[in-house]
């Protein structure tokens, strides 16, 4: 944040009012320091002075009065007489009175000095000496205007201290003249620089505080009035500058918090679109609702006119709109086929969106192979922005890994059907095709017996052995007929629950069931031949064991292997058959294993009976759930 701030300017500074205010208080006091310094020292003495003029007048009676009584005693011109003359005149020529007749010799006090001072030399003592030299006691008449002249001359006294009060007087009422003066003056350049300061320095503060305290709370259009050359004007440019800059980052701040949720909102509404469109797709990858749903929700959120999902066939032959949310495709209802062709071409299945005047297209493919292209329909002038194409291009590709998904799990489908067909044309020909061989051969044999009546007692025994071969033929065949029916319409648990139910209610046996993959999962296919493998050991148990109790066990390991164990207490499996023809299951649960990656032990027991074993490695995901019970407690057998 840069602002442009003024140059200094020393006119109309506040800091030159004060400084101004100060040094007139400064010469103001030293004023009238000094003036009273003068007083104050013109007056010093002043007392000492009335004092010793005051005293004259003492020392002017005491001669006075000397000479009275020398008079009434007839003795003049005595020594107490000229002694009192000297005491008057060493008062009279006093210092203090010196120092004020030398400091203004042209004032009053002077001028009266210098007459009192004549008086006494030219006239007074002159007439006291002159009295004091007669011979004989001097005449009343002379004592008497002696006398008089002497009042005279104290009132001469008088004057001059009254003279002295009066200067000193004047001088003190002078000093507080100026004092008051001084302190006037200074009270006005007081209240004169605190009206300056006020308007100058508070109400400029107030204006910068008040203005501060409405930015903090959010008023950015604040401004101050105060504006002008000292230093408070400056601060009051600086901060409209401020303001200005404020109001513009807070505008631009706004502006960017907004453009910031729209985005986030914006990021918000395409994770819902990609969460329920994945959650779509994975869940029914080959169902045409999950894609309309999608072009739907991309129509909304990217603002187009329409799209659709054009799949290319497996083998050949024009390309199919499996959903759109315009209608069919504008370009094959407008070229026909050569429309598909010119599309896949363009296509070149790299996986970059291609553009052509209006639309848009995205192949779907996943890492392995090109399935179709999403096609998309912008209005007139429109354009996807970067996210939108982001977000389109994401759909397309997880529309083209689940269109992978699906075919894989369609080819996963076809082999397993393919396996099962082979498993079932196996039992088919060790079971019914070699049961109806013997009975062909049985026939065969019967024929020429029948044609000769001398043989007729030999036909019994081979009719009763074809019976015994139609009657295991046709047992073969309602056990196939259960197997081929089977079908994974719930979890692997619960189907062997009910395999273990349906066997223990058909042999009396009495069956424990324990079933904990843990961490192991089980793909359609293993659950397929688990199943298989269960019910034909528990049907080879029923048909030949004659047990009583048995066990079902499939548990998962840590590492992923699966152990699959059922354990009977009966005859055992001993010596191979002479006539092999309904042990032909033990082969195809060897199939069956092999199929899965596994192998599979047929052992004795130690004591009696027989385990079968089988071992295999499962994929691990989502565990399956345990199950612990016996066949008595599982209910009533699935018909």
């Amino acid at each position: 944040m840069h602002f442009a701030i003024p140059r200094p300017v020393v006119r109309r500074s506040i800091m030159l009012l004060v400084a101004v205010a100060l040094l007139a208080l400064t010469l103001i006091s030293l004023a009238g320091m000094s003036a009273s310094v003068l007083v104050v020292e013109s007056t010093r003495g002043s007392a000492s002075a009335i004092n010793i003029a005051g005293s004259l007048r003492r020392y002017t009676h005491r001669v006075a009065n000397l000479i009275a009584v020398d008079a009434l005693s007839g003795r003049l011109g005595t020594e107490r007489v000229a002694a009192a003359m000297r005491d008057f005149e060493a008062q009279l020529e006093h210092p203090a009175l010196m120092r004020f007749t030398e400091r203004a010799p042209g004032e009053l006090f002077a001028a009266t000095y210098r007459g009192v001072s004549a008086s006494w030399h030219q006239s007074l003592k002159p007439r006291i000496q002159a009295l004091g030299g007669q011979s004989g006691p001097p005449p009343v008449e002379q004592v008497e205007r002696l006398l008089d002249e002497v009042e005279a001359f104290v009132d001469q006294l008088n004057t001059l201290v009254a003279v002295l009060e009066h200067d000193t007087e004047t001088r003190i009422h002078d000093l507080r003249f100026i004092l008051g003066v001084a302190i006037a003056v200074t009270v006005l350049v007081v209240i004169i620089a605190l009206f300056m300061l006020h308007r100058a320095l508070l109400r400029p503060l107030n204006g910068l505080l008040d203005a501060a305290r409405r930015i903090v709370g959010g008023d950015f259009g604040v401004r101050v009035d105060y504006t002008g050359e000292d230093e408070l004007g400056r601060v009051g440019n600086a901060f409209n500058l401020m303001a200005d800059e404020l109001a513009k980052y807070y505008h631009s701040l706004e502006q960017r918090v907004a453009d910031k949720t729209a985005e986030l909102q914006r990021s918000n509404r395409s994770l819902e679109l990609l969460y329920h469109a994945i959650a779509r797709l994975y869940q029914s990858p080959s169902a045409v609702e999950a894609y309309e749903a999608t072009l739907r929700d991309i129509d909304h959120v990217a603002g187009l006119a329409g799209s659709f999902v054009c799949i290319e066939p497996r083998h050949g032959g024009p390309a199919t709109v499996a959903a759109s949310s315009i209608g069919p495709c504008p370009d094959r209802a407008a070229r026909g086929d050569e429309a598909c062709a010119a599309c896949r071409a363009a296509s070149g299945g790299d996986g970059v969106a291609l553009h052509s005047p209006g639309l848009l297209r995205f192949p779907l493919r996943d890492r392995e192979h090109h399935y179709g292209m999403l096609r998309l329909s912008l209005p007139d002038g429109a354009r996807l922005e970067d996210w939108q194409r982001q977000l389109v291009e994401a759909l397309s590709r997880h529309m083209g890994m689940a269109l992978g998904a699906a075919r894989r799990s369609e080819q996963e489908r076809l082999l397993a059907l393919q396996e099962e067909r082979s498993v079932i044309a196996r039992e088919l020909h060790d079971s019914l095709a070699q049961a109806l061989s013997y009975m062909k051969i049985q026939v065969s044999l019967l024929q020429p017996v029948l044609a000769d009546p001398a043989r007729n007692a030999q036909a019994a025994p081979i009719l009763a052995d074809l019976r015994e071969g139609i009657n295991a033929a046709y047992r073969q065949l309602r056990e196939l007929l259960v197997s081929f029916r089977l079908g994974l319409s719930a979890d692997l648990p619960t189907l062997v629950q009910d395999a273990v139910r349906e066997y223990g209610s058909r042999g009396g046996v009495d069956i424990a069931l324990d079933i904990d993959l843990g961490h192991c999962r089980l793909s359609p296919n293993q659950e397929v031949h688990v199943l298989q493998i269960v019910r034909e050991a528990l049907s080879n148990m029923v048909r030949h064991a004659r047990a009583s109790r048995a066990r079902v066990s499939l548990q998962g390991g840590a590492d992923g292997e699966v152990r699959l164990t059922v354990e009977d207490d009966g005859t055992g499996i001993g010596a191979p058959p002479e006539d092999a023809r309904n042990h032909h299951g033990l082969a195809i649960m060897r199939e069956r294993a092999q199929s899965m990656g596994g192998k599979i032990e047929i052992t004795p027991m130690d004591d009696r009976g027989t385990r079968v074993c089988v071992c295999f490695r499962a994929a691990t995901g989502v565990p399956a759930p345990a199950v612990n019970g016996r066949s008595s407690d599982l209910g009533e057998t699935r018909a």
